[in-house]
This record gives structure tokens, sequence and C-alpha cells, in this order.
């Protein structure tokens, strides 16, 4: 037997050793210390979305975006970046937009929630959605619900008198111009580019010119 073969039997024999040494090991430890699995820390709730109650019991971990799309069936309300980035994910709150991809389903019990399907049907139009229509203020269409959704809610921003950063005077009424309107809506990025056409849409809605 050469040197090579004595070193190729070293190596055996230590990875041998080695692996009867974890598996002593593994026996060893006590049951405390073995891996279990954890119960899921679920709840019974109740969410009022488009005007209809519906009792859920879900992963307390569970996303608003994730119980409207996978449980309610809701798929209008899409899912983008995941991380509250892209704002395709947008829905109204109590008549705020909120990003659903970053808050718990179970803190909304008791608030009034509105996806896309809420805001009109085929047969009759929220006015934000046939102005989208009318100005093409989409292409693929997959940030389009979020960028309606976001729309009425800056609308509402509007009225109600908050201002952005680019409202000149932040202790007047702001206005719905287009820079207002640019700022108000950057969170819901459109991919496509129809910036232009969305901001157009928006502008007729709250009675400018487009």
């Amino acid at each position: 037997m050469d040197d090579n073969d004595g070193l190729k039997l070293t190596r055996r024999g230590f990875m041998a050793a080695g692996a009867g040494t974890a598996a002593a090991l593994a026996v060893s430890l006590p049951a405390a210390a073995q891996s279990t699995p954890e119960p899921t820390p679920a709840a019974k709730f109740t969410l009022m979305v488009n005007g209809a109650r519906h009792q859920l019991q879900l992963d307390t971990r569970t996303t608003l975006l994730d119980a409207l799309r996978e449980h309610l069936h809701l798929a209008g309300t899409k899912k983008g970046c995941d991380h509250g980035q892209c704002g395709a994910c947008t829905v109204l709150v109590n008549g705020q937009r909120i990003n659903s991809c970053l808050t718990l389903a179970v803190m909304h019990e008791g608030d009034i929630i509105t996806t896309i399907e809420g805001l009109g049907t085929p047969a009759k139009l929220h006015p934000m959605q046939a102005a989208f229509i009318k100005h093409d203020g989409f292409q693929c269409g997959y940030c389009t619900p979020g960028q309606v959704c976001s729309a009425v809610g800056v609308l509402a921003e509007i009225k109600a008198g908050v201002p952005s950063h680019a409202s000149a005077d932040l202790q007047s009424q702001p206005e719905a111009s287009r820079a207002e309107l640019r700022e108000r809506m950057s969170g819901n990025i459109c991919r496509c580019g129809a910036y232009p056409n969305i901001i157009d849409a928006i502008t007729e809605i709250a009675g400018g010119k487009a």
C-alpha cells in the first residue's frame, strides 16, 4: 500500500467518525431541545369589504392583501412588489388609500374596506373608472386597480384640505393641479408609462381641464 492509499483511508475514516459523532449527539439531545412545529397563531375576525361582511379565521400574520386575494377571492387588488413601493395593492380603508400589502388583515375589523370591485361594475362604472377608460389611462392594466383606488383617495385628500410636498401653502386649501396630482400619485408606479393619461383622467374628475 502506497502513501496515497493510506491518505484515502484516513479521509474515509475521518468522514465516518464525524457522521457517527453527529448521529450520537442528535440521539442524546433532550426532547425539549428537538425541533417541534409551533401552532399557527390564528384569530377569528370580521372584515367589511365592499359593503359585505366576511367572517374569517386566519393566521394573524396574513396581510390585508392576501386576505382579499386568497381568502375573499377579490383578485382585482394586485400584488406587485409586496413591499409597499409600487402601489398596485392600493385599496381604500375608511375612505383613505393604503397599501394593503403593508398592513395585517386582523387590524381592520370594524373598518370599511373598498377594493376596485366595490367602486363600480361593468354596467355602472365609477366616474374615475370611466375617466381612465376615456383617457386611456392604462396599457397592460395590471397597475390600474391600484391607480384608480389611489386616484379616488387623492381627490378625497385634496377635498379634505390635506397638503402634500407640492403644496405651496400648507394653510390654504390645496388645488388639484397637475403638480399636486403627480406628487400624490407618485407612489403608484405604471411601468407602461401611462402617467400623462392618468393625470388627464384625474384632472377631469377633479373638475379641471384635461
